[in-house]
C-alpha cells in the first residue's frame, strides 16, 4: 500500500498527459483527429466515415475528444460540426506523427498519396510540406524575420518580399502567435506557422497560385509554377 501511494504522489507537478494521451490512443479517434488536421469544420457524419465507424460509435468517440480538450464543437441547427481545438492541438499530432514513424520515415513517404501530402497540404491553415519549408527558408534567407519573446515578427525585408507578391504586411493581434517555426511532418524541418503564414496560404489561394487537392493535399497550380515558384526559388 506504501508503494502504490508513492507511486501516486511520486511526480505531482510532471505534465499531465495520461489522459490526452488515452483518447488519442483509439485508431478511430486518431483517424478522426488526423482528418481535421487542416483545421476546417467537418460533421459527425464526415468524421464517421473516415474513422469506418457507425455515427452512435463516432458520437461516443467525439465525446471523447471534447471531454479531453482536443476538438471544439459548433451547432449549427440540427447539426454539430468539429474541428480541432486549436493550433497547439495540430502540432502536437504532427508531433507524435514524427514519433511514431522515426527509423521509417523515407519509406513511409514513398506512397504516391503521400507524396502529394509531402509536396504541399494544409496544416490548421497555414502550408505545411516541402512549399511551406520554401516559403519559410525563403524569409530567413532574405532576412525577413526578426527575431522576438514569442517567434517572429515581420522585419522590412520580409514585408518587401510579400509586396513583391502583391501583398500587404497583415497587423499582428493579440489573439494568437503572429508568426513561428513549426517541425515539419513530413520534412522534418521547420515550416512557418502562425498568422503571418495563414495570411499567405489565403493570399496564394487568392491569386489562384496554389489550391486544394484532396484532402489536406495542397496543388501548385500552372500560374503558380509560373509566378510564385521563381519567386521562392530567387
Amino acid at each position: 500500500m506504501r508503494y502504490a501511494a508513492d507511486m501516486n504522489t511520486a511526480t505531482p507537478h510532471e505534465p499531465r498527459i495520461a489522459r490526452v494521451a488515452a483518447a488519442m490512443a483509439d485508431p478511430a479517434r486518431s483517424r478522426m483527429l488526423a482528418y481535421l488536421l487542416s483545421g476546417e469544420y467537418a460533421s459527425a457524419g464526415e468524421l464517421a466515415r473516415t474513422a469506418s465507424v457507425t455515427p452512435a460509435t463516432a458520437s461516443g468517440h467525439l465525446a471523447k475528444l471534447l471531454d479531453a480538450g482536443l476538438l471544439d464543437c459548433e451547432s449549427r441547427g440540427r447539426h454539430r460540426y468539429y474541428r480541432l481545438a486549436g493550433p497547439d492541438v495540430a502540432h502536437a499530432l504532427e508531433a507524435l506523427a514524427l514519433v511514431a514513424e522515426r527509423g521509417a520515415h523515407e519509406r513511409m513517404w514513398e506512397h504516391p498519396e503521400r507524396q502529394r501530402l509531402r509536396y504541399a497540404r494544409c496544416c490548421y491553415g497555414h502550408l505545411a510540406g516541402q512549399l511551406g519549408v520554401m516559403l519559410y527558408e525563403g524569409l530567413q534567407a532574405r532576412q525577413g524575420l526578426r527575431t522576438v519573446s514569442r517567434g517572429f515578427e515581420l522585419a522590412r525585408a520580409g514585408a518587401d518580399w510579400l509586396a513583391e507578391m502583391g501583398m500587404a504586411a497583415p497587423t499582428p493581434s493579440s489573439q494568437r502567435r503572429f508568426a513561428y517555426a513549426c517541425l515539419d511532418w513530413s520534412e522534418r524541418r521547420d515550416h512557418l506557422a502562425g498568422e503571418l503564414a495563414v495570411s499567405i496560404y489565403a493570399h496564394w489561394q487568392t491569386r489562384g497560385w496554389i489550391r486544394r487537392g484532396e484532402g489536406r493535399a495542397v496543388e501548385l497550380t500552372p500560374v503558380g509554377r509560373q509566378q510564385l515558384l521563381p519567386m521562392l526559388n530567387a
